[in-house]
């Protein structure tokens, strides 16, 4: 007669995992720091303002044909979604030169590949009603922008000092200052029609 084994208590099922936001930041940074380059860090970033300011000019007009499309196919066309993600890159990527995040000078095209990325998923299906109030709807989330927009000064001249002395930017201030970024720009996106997705505060500071 064999022995009966004791009865095994049953494995939990491992916890459910948060769905993954279409727009996200992507930190490959170092924390070394030119202290050059910081010096002159304001200086060196106008040029990006610059090309930022014309070409946001282009991506505005674009978001109002986007809208008008998406409010009628209920999806934003992959085209004018390409031009206005490649935009919103490229100010991911001056915004983490500028406040210190990443160190490398950002590139002029707006293509992937900079320390402080975004990825943004394809065009998605979005909702007729919260298309023809994206704007209304995106102001709580604007102003906690604003309010993150704040903070991401703060560290940055605070780092400016540090980066200036050690060379490094502490990583807690590295992470605090992406999470910020990272809502700032999932801001920007749902006002641009690349999501319908809400910014959100879940998930690390660094994706």
């Amino acid at each position: 007669m064999s022995e009966q084994l004791p009865p095994t208590e049953p494995v939990p099922a491992p916890p459910e995992q948060p769905e993954r936001h279409p727009v996200r930041l992507i930190v490959n940074d170092d924390l070394r720091r030119s202290r050059l380059t910081v010096l002159f860090r304001l200086l060196l970033v106008i040029p990006h303002i610059i090309w930022l300011s014309l070409w946001g000019i282009v991506v505005f007009l674009a978001a109002i044909v986007a809208w008008f499309a998406t409010l009628f196919s209920g999806r934003c066309p992959a085209g004018l979604h390409n031009f206005i993600a490649r935009y919103v890159r490229y100010s991911a990527h001056v915004n983490a030169y500028l406040y210190l995040i990443a160190n490398p000078y950002a590139k002029f095209s707006g293509r992937p590949g900079y320390p402080i990325d975004l990825e943004v998923d394809p065009p998605e299906r979005q909702n007729r009603w919260v298309t023809g109030f994206r704007i209304i709807l995106g102001i709580p989330a604007l102003i906690v922008a604003g309010v993150l927009q704040q903070v991401l000064q703060i560290i940055a001249f605070l780092g400016w000092f540090v980066c200036l002395a050690i060379g490094r930017m502490p990583k807690g201030m590295r992470d605090l200052s992406a999470y910020c970024l990272r809502y700032v720009m999932q801001t920007h996106a749902y006002l641009y029609l690349l999501t319908s997705r809400y910014p959100s505060f879940a998930g690390t500071p660094v994706d």
